[in-house]
């Protein structure tokens, strides 16, 4: 299906130049001399490459048909993550390449999100928050007591973030999954 370049939206998928493309995010740029255009940053499906390019505003683009699946993820056998459809109880494997940045967040039997295109996987989409048991923790440095002191932590997952000084060892915490920061106390 073809759409007006005026009519794209964040997160949306379409195909430009024969590649499966995420929209990031997107400008109408009206300079004073010459025609409008639109600036966009693109994300590449397949090759995780991001670009941005600008188009005039009289073109249209091919809007892909994403299909979306609700799945649960299972464990990572080494090379590829194990996730389940919980009504068929089906199982696929994601290679790790793809889950490039998702998997720091990947705790058993958590529902995630699976895009695919044509049959194939083209990503995931996590929750936005999740909550994790901290499982290491370094001490707060005794007399740091700026404004926001952080220390390190690491999660159940193996990833470590930043949390304030009074989270300790064993606490659960949520964290954001769009920049990996923490957020609160669970």
């Amino acid at each position: 299906m073809n759409i007006n370049i005026n009519d794209i939206k964040n997160g949306m998928t379409v195909i430009i130049d024969g590649n499966l493309c995420l929209i990031q995010e997107f400008q109408h740029v009206k300079p004073g001399k010459g025609p409008a255009f639109v600036r966009i940053k693109l994300k590449n499906l397949r090759t995780g490459s991001t670009v941005e390019q600008t188009f005039n505003t009289n073109i249209k683009i091919e809007r892909a048909h994403v299909d979306k699946k609700m799945m649960q993820y299972l464990y990572n056998n080494g090379s590829n993550y194990v996730f389940m459809d919980t009504n068929t109880y089906e199982q696929i494997e994601i290679p790790e390449n793809i889950l490039e940045d998702e998997k720091k967040f990947l705790k058993e039997n958590l529902e995630i999100q699976i895009n695919f295109y044509n049959g194939e996987i083209i990503g995931i989409e996590l929750p936005e928050k999740i909550e994790f048991e901290v499982i290491e923790t370094t001490d707060a440095t005794k007399g740091n007591t700026t404004n926001n002191a952080m220390k390190d932590a690491t999660i159940e997952t193996g990833y470590t973030i930043k949390v304030p000084l009074f989270i300790s060892q064993g606490e659960k915490i949520i964290v954001s999954t769009k920049d990996g920061k923490y957020s609160s106390r669970a």
